[in-house]
């Protein structure tokens, strides 16, 4: 990972964790590998939760930080990327918890945050109608149960059907069911909105 990489995310370990040792080396190396592949999805699904900047920085970090120690500590290496996307569901939940005890009225999800990029390629009519289409298949998810978003989600993120499963604790059916379900909204949305029927 190189050094813009590290401040961008503000990711890097305590000097406490250095010193473990000679597995220490190739276990940050790991990490750090892990960091360039899964940071970037594990942020934008954080961020999904409606956590401020700062706090979804601090989940990101966290959870490479228990990745560390997990490694560390010789536990299990079998598909640690689904397992960086279950650690960070866990504490994004806890967070978002957390902030809903001290401001009962705040919404569950800001999915204005989740994707406000826009392709400076366009023009402006391009930009006013994909800002349009956009606007209503947000609105179709807004719509989705939490779940299904989650699930969709996840799976926008690149998971398999068996890593959502594990990561949000439902059967392999019901990330079927629930994708098929928001596929279908999404779909019929897009269809209507481009007058297909």
């Amino acid at each position: 990972m190189s050094s813009k990489d590290s401040a961008a995310f503000g990711f890097s370990l305590p000097a406490s964790m250095a010193g473990y040792g000679e597995s220490s080396a190739s276990v940050q190396s790991d990490v750090l590998r892990l960091f360039d592949e899964c940071a970037p999805g594990l942020r934008r699904y954080v961020t999904a939760f409606g956590l401020t900047v700062e706090v979804t920085d601090d989940v990101v970090q966290e959870v490479f930080l228990q990745l560390f120690r997990h490694l560390q500590l010789g536990r299990s290496r079998t598909n640690l990327r689904g397992w960086v996307f279950r650690v960070g569901h866990n504490l994004a939940l806890r967070h978002r918890e957390r902030a809903a005890r001290r401001n009962r009225h705040e919404g569950t999800w800001d999915l204005e945050l989740v994707d406000r990029a826009i392709d400076p390629a366009a023009d402006p009519e391009q930009q006013l109608t994909d800002g349009r289409r956009t606007r209503r298949l947000r609105a179709v998810v807004r719509a989705l149960p939490e779940r299904d978003r989650q699930c969709l989600f996840l799976r926008a993120e690149g998971l398999r059907y068996r890593d959502i499963a594990k990561t949000l604790d439902i059967s392999l059916g019901g990330v079927a069911k629930s994708l098929a379900r928001s596929m279908t909204r999404l779909t019929n949305a897009d269809r209507v909105d481009r007058g297909v029927e």
